[in-house]
């Protein structure tokens, strides 16, 4: 029988884990649901992976071993098949939940919207979901089974929802939610490809002067000044032009080799936290980098609150997904002050990481009981704070990147014709 390790979480949120031998996914998350377990990892073991996959979902074909590889979970991967984005997600989300709302039964909207999908993947998952519908699974237990597409955070409110009778109105607080996620990352990233373009840009034309221009007058200036010395400038340019043109190579090379170094050192739990929390401290960027955090932790422990997910597992949640080693190490000691029985917003405002009106709205929620409520309002508050912060980037960097690359090119430039004005003084 194939044997499974897990990770689950108990009903005060603690972690378990553990070995199980079970025909496959779900009869082990139906043990562990019976022991009043709640799994979030359930991965089988080495030469086991195949048997598991195809036994727990009938609607996939069998594969090649090469092809079904053991992942954090049990899923399916076809090499021809496209990943599935964030975005197909959340129409995904939307369309079910409105099809719910209309009063279609749940396994009648999976199979509309697989027959809908165009990505080959997603259709493959969907009708993975609705076969597991059909032999009388749940839907999160079923969306277990795939945890690529479907995270903690998603199975966690759909079972929610289950439990709750309100499957339809949890499906459009989480398409919300991914909606909202989505935007804040489209104005984070347009905050970041700008600058980035104008910088390699900047760069290709520098390197195009120093390798193809300034070669061709260090040769002029040889001929004509027949060994009289160049200006200071003049020679720092040629000295840097003859750097980059022999030892390009070489200087490629130490580059690539830093950046594998610093992401070896970024999978480090103190290279990720160093990394991260200079992140916060970027001029310019970290307070944009802290707002988006802030927003994305109210969205989504709001989110999970109002959808009747538990405290203690909403704060473990929220640890994993705000995508930030320094922010997850505060939420991970709120979460353990919480499960002792203080309030979040007291431990919250101790870890110093958070802005004192986070902490302050959060603290009204909880006395007046309206906590996930407070919480969508600091994700509204500090979206909104985004905005202004990525306006205001837009017009600050613009001026100081065009400025960076006029005196680049200028200071190459001077120093090219300071030789041609002392090689004319010499002809007069």
């Amino acid at each position: 029988m194939p044997r499974f390790s897990y990770i689950a979480l108990d009903v005060r949120g603690a972690e378990k884990s553990g070995l199980l031998d079970a025909p496959d996914v779900k009869q082990v998350a139906a043990i562990l649901k019976g022991q009043g377990l709640f799994p979030t990892d359930v991965i089988p073991q080495r030469g086991e992976a195949v048997a598991a996959v195809t036994k727990s979902s009938p609607a996939l074909r069998p594969v090649p071993s090469s092809v079904v590889r053991p992942l954090s979970s049990v899923q399916l991967r076809l090499p021809f098949l496209r990943m599935i984005g964030a975005k197909e997600l959340a129409v995904f989300t939307r369309q079910l939940a409105t099809l719910l709302r209309a009063g279609m039964p749940l396994l009648r909207g999976l199979e509309v919207l697989a027959r809908q999908e165009r990505n080959q993947g997603f259709r493959h998952v969907i009708e993975a979901l609705a076969e597991a519908i059909k032999s009388g699974g749940t839907l999160s237990e079923a969306m277990t089974q795939h945890p690529r597409v479907f995270g903690r955070l998603y199975v966690n409110m759909v079972k929610a929802g289950e439990a709750g009778g309100v499957l339809d109105v949890v499906l459009g607080r989480l398409a919300r939610f991914q909606e909202k996620s989505l935007q804040l990352k489209g104005k984070i990233t347009s905050a970041m490809v700008y600058p980035l373009i104008v910088m390699a840009v900047a760069v290709l034309i520098l390197a195009g002067l120093l390798v193809f221009v300034v070669p061709k007058f260090q040769q002029i200036f040889a001929d004509l000044l027949k060994g009289a010395p160049l200006p200071p400038l003049t020679q720092f340019v040629l000295t840097v032009s003859d750097a980059v043109k022999n030892h390009s190579i070489v200087a490629l090379g130490v580059g690539i080799a830093l950046w594998f170094a610093a992401q070896a050192f970024r999978r480090t739990p103190a290279g990720a936290r160093l990394l991260d929390t200079w992140t916060l401290q970027l001029p310019l960027f970290g307070q944009l980098f802290l707002k988006a955090i802030v927003a994305r932790f109210g969205r989504t422990l709001g989110t999970l609150l109002s959808s009747g997910v538990p405290i203690l597992p909403a704060l473990l949640i929220t640890r994993d997904t705000c995508g930030n080693t320094r922010i997850a190490g505060a939420i991970t000691e709120v979460h353990d002050r919480v499960k002792e029985g203080a309030p979040v917003a007291r431990p919250l405002e101790s870890t110093q990481v958070f802005p004192p009106m986070v902490t302050s709205m959060i603290d009204v929620g909880e006395h007046t009981g309206q906590l996930p409520e407070m919480l969508g309002k600091v994700a509204d508050i500090y979206e909104d704070e985004v905005d202004n912060a990525v306006a205001g980037l837009s017009s600050l960097i613009e001026p100081i990147l065009i400025l960076f690359l006029a005196l680049v090119v200028g200071t190459i430039v001077i120093a090219l014709f300071l030789p041609i004005i002392r090689i004319v003084q010499l002809l007069t």
